[in-house]
């Protein structure tokens, strides 16, 4: 009964992100129908992007508590890079949210999503077809024909190298926050001696 249960819900959020990230994806395509550019994703589709990321979290947990054969930690840090990413940088910094590379980012994530969470939810149900397994194994062959290692491996220095990543990117936005501060404070001195001359 029990894993029936786990089974329904596993599935259930599965194909409830598929539908998610396919909503994305069409929204992504029809904002450049509508536009003819690539720098309106985040307004056409940053906050379910936000919705489904956050809710992502999950995945975390149902590693943590035994439900899927994930790793929770490696879970973690995917989840963590990518949500970092995306509420860290995407989302506060309004210059970036109209950068085509937003829209290449959502893109890629869309695509992966759509073949992931599909073949998650049809192998819960033990009827997961070989081509979809294909596609989601497609990375690792590219990799593999491409360089001389595999995606998984490629994944794994990503995470070893994402912390010392973080810190340089940390730094360069404090930086940015440091020099922005120092231009309103000029700018609020050279207007109160304005104000100040105009007293006398």
């Amino acid at each position: 009964m029990v894993n029936s249960i786990v089974k329904a819900y596993l599935v259930a959020y599965n194909a409830a992100q598929a539908v998610g990230w396919l909503v994305v994806l069409s929204k992504l395509g029809q904002s450049y129908v509508d536009t003819g550019d690539f720098n309106h994703a985040f307004v056409a589709a940053g906050n379910l992007v936000r919705a489904l990321q956050l809710a992502a979290f999950l995945e975390f947990l149902h590693a943590s508590f035994g439900l899927v054969r994930s790793g929770a930690l490696t879970s973690l840090m995917q989840w963590g890079g990518r949500t970092h990413v995306l509420l860290a940088v995407i989302a506060k910094l309004p210059e970036a949210q109209v950068l085509p590379s937003v829209f290449i980012v959502f893109t890629a994530w869309s695509i992966s999503e759509v073949i992931r969470y599909p073949q998650y939810a049809l192998s819960s149900l033990g009827a997961c077809p070989r081509w979809l397994v294909w596609l989601r194994q497609l990375y690792s062959g590219i990799f593999g024909q491409l360089l001389p290692f595999t995606y998984d491996k490629f994944v794994l220095g990503l995470l070893i190298a994402y912390p010392f990543l973080f810190v340089i990117l940390f730094l360069h936005m404090f930086k940015q926050r440091r020099s922005k501060l120092s231009v309103r404070s000029s700018a609020n001195r050279r207007t109160s001696k304005g104000k100040g001359k105009r007293r006398d």
